[in-house]
């Protein structure tokens, strides 16, 4: 078994030069992701970057074409059963649940693990309770989402995927899950989700990778993700003649002050330029640009072949 440590301690999950190719088009071209034992790790990405076959690879549903993947210190492709009941997989679709109801479907995930959750408490975590008779084919889109999830961590699993976990959750549902995930990660259950929510990676995420063009172009904490280049402040303000203007700066004070003075002597209304503004990027912005930074440089290298 491979014990072998990353940046954070010991891997949960370790991949090593990961591609993937579906007849001539190749979805992953060298994944390198390293994610430590209780960390929770948000991988984004625009759709079609690869997320979906990087996760399913990781579950070991879908075979790479080259480089090393292991989960819990094992390939997935050649693991053992007992391995299956320490990974836990919420699926981006929700498959055929047949006629039984969300506490039969429970019941019955958690009697495959070892060490299960109580049916009532898994049906609470994720809101199910007043639905537990119904039949989960008369559940609506996000309560079939939500036993998705149930069955995902029924088994107590010591690493949980999560590929769009909170599609078709209303914001209330969004922040029961969030709060879901921390208790889960408090736990020590290591975490992989993917997302389209900026804002519940910043939430939830130790750490958030952006898969772009099948490999991953940038890794950090949310805080630090695009480096400090990309958190520089932007002032945007409308000159004399009304177009719009936009300048970054580290010193955004001592901008504003000049363009008040600028616009006192003018002898504007207010005495301050018209539309005058401080944003500090957030992490969509960062993220957007680590995007398009990306797709230019590849379209670069694509244009000198």
């Amino acid at each position: 078994m491979d014990n072998s440590s990353g940046a954070h301690g010991t891997s949960a999950v370790r991949v090593s030069g990961l591609t993937k190719t579906y007849g001539t088009q190749q979805v992953l071209r060298g994944v390198d992701l390293d994610i430590a034992v209780g960390e929770t790790y948000a991988l984004l990405g625009p759709n079609g970057a690869g997320k979906s076959t990087t996760i399913e690879v990781f579950e070991g549903i879908r075979r790479g074409d080259t480089g090393s993947v292991r989960v819990l210190g094992v390939d997935p492709l050649t693991a053992p059963r007992q391995w299956r009941s320490r990974v836990g997989i919420v699926a981006q679709s929700t498959g055929d649940l047949g006629p039984f109801t969300p506490r039969e479907l429970i019941g019955y995930f958690g009697s495959l693990a070892t060490a299960p959750r109580g049916v009532d408490e898994v049906l609470e975590l994720v809101g199910l309770t007043a639905h537990a008779g119904k039949r989960a084919a008369k559940l609506s889109g996000g309560q079939q989402r939500r036993l998705d999830v149930a069955l995902g961590i029924v088994g107590r699993p010591e690493v949980l995927f999560l590929d769009e976990p909170t599609t078709g959750f209303d914001p209330e549902a969004r922040h029961q899950f969030w709060d879901m995930i921390a208790g889960l990660s408090a736990e020590g259950t290591s975490i992989l989700l993917t997302t389209h929510y900026l804002d519940e990676a910043a939430q939830l995420a130790d750490r958030v990778g952006v898969l772009s063009g099948g490999r991953i172009v940038a890794e950090a904490t949310p805080e630090l993700l695009g480096g400090a280049e990309a958190r520089v402040p932007v002032v945007r303000w409308r000159d004399v003649n009304g177009d719009w203007c936009e300048e970054r700066t580290e010193q955004p004070g001592e901008l504003v002050g000049r363009l008040c003075a600028e616009a006192r002597t003018a002898g504007l209304a207010g005495g301050e330029p018209e539309g005058l503004e401080v944003r500090r990027p957030s992490l969509e912005d960062i993220y957007l640009g680590l995007i398009a930074a990306d797709e230019t440089e590849r379209a670069a290298a694509e244009a000198q072949r």
